[in-house]
């Protein structure tokens, strides 16, 4: 699998990115960084310290992109600390980002081999929009476009209607649902439902005590801290990761259904939403052509047995 990663990397983009790197088969030829997280540079500097804990400095170009998104001024996350990590205090990579910006750079490599490259969209998609804008061939040139964002119909995780990627630039996720991608798409909806690490299983990876486990206990702490916070249990969730797991392997996907996804930029309430429908609603709707895959379960043993293996 030739894989590209589009990340705004913090906490579980980091996992996401380890998974991509240590699992046998995969090639991850490129990460490109976005707006979304925390601070841009920051992010930058997180993807790079990712590849180094991989043992894969030098081997994996970073391509910073999009400072901003399309229209509204930009928002951070709370979840994973000021810094992103948990305030791990990694020490500096060596490895510095590529002078290319990302937008090129998924040009570049995609229409160099049409049909032959997936993209892992696990940030806002200002860099994956304004790349099709750039150049529309890149939409069928993709072999397939993997996004975690919205929800499936359900509450947000930064508004009642809104997921924190589509919410921060709705305008991008609109041209990239419209653009002819073959996209699967992994909602939050989902991460609730498949991709949350119950506290047995958090002591088991603890307890593999590699320098891959414990940069995720590290990069782990705030949310887990949240979580006991919050909600009173210790857990974790990863949408980024599962979704990069499902991408990987397909056979982690137990039910799913093709759907119309549609994006609500204007909205006072709803801006972000994802309305997610069948294409023939009724006799008083037009009907729409689906234009996504969307993952509606997973199997949360086999993707805790991929972190596992990487992990350890």
């Amino acid at each position: 699998m030739r894989l590209i990663i589009d990340t705004d990397t913090a906490g579980d983009d980091c996992f996401s990115l380890l998974l991509a790197m240590r699992t046998p088969g995969v090639a991850l030829e490129a990460v490109t960084v976005c707006v979304g997280n925390v601070a841009f540079e920051q992010q930058v500097e997180n993807a790079l310290a990712t590849i180094e804990a991989a043992g894969r400095s030098g081997q994996v170009p970073v391509y910073p992109g999009a400072r901003h998104p399309l229209v509204k001024p930009w928002v951070p996350a709370a979840m994973h600390g000021e810094d992103g990590m948990s305030g791990a205090g990694l020490p500096p990579a060596r490895q510095r980002p590529e002078a290319m910006h990302a937008v090129d750079a998924i040009i570049e490599r995609v229409m160099a081999a049409p049909g032959e490259i997936d993209i892992l969209a696990q940030a806002p998609l200002t860099n994956i929009a304004l790349a099709v804008r750039k150049e529309p061939r890149l939409a069928r040139a993709t072999r397939h476009l993997w996004i975690m964002g919205g929800t499936d119909n359900s509450v947000g995780n930064i508004t009642p209607t809104a997921e924190y990627n589509f919410f921060i630039d709705p305008e991008a996720a609109r041209i990239v649902f419209e653009a002819g991608f073959r996209i699967t798409l992994s909602t939050w909806t989902l991460t609730l439902k498949s991709s949350a690490f119950s506290a047995g299983q958090l002591a088991g990876l603890d307890a593999l005590a590699t320098p891959l486990s414990d940069f995720y206990r590290k990069v782990s702490a705030t949310p887990r801290r949240v979580a006991r916070e919050r909600y009173g249990v210790e857990m974790v969730t990863h949408p980024d990761t599962l979704t990069c797991a499902c991408a990987i392997d397909e056979s982690l996907i137990l039910e799913s259904r093709d759907a119309v996804v549609r994006i609500e930029c204007a909205g006072e309430i709803t801006r972000g939403f994802s309305a997610i429908h069948p294409p023939k609603l009724g006799s008083r709707w037009p009907a729409y052509s689906a234009n996504a895959r969307i993952i509606e379960t997973a199997s949360n043993e086999r993707f805790f047995a991929m972190m596992q293996a990487v992990l350890g």
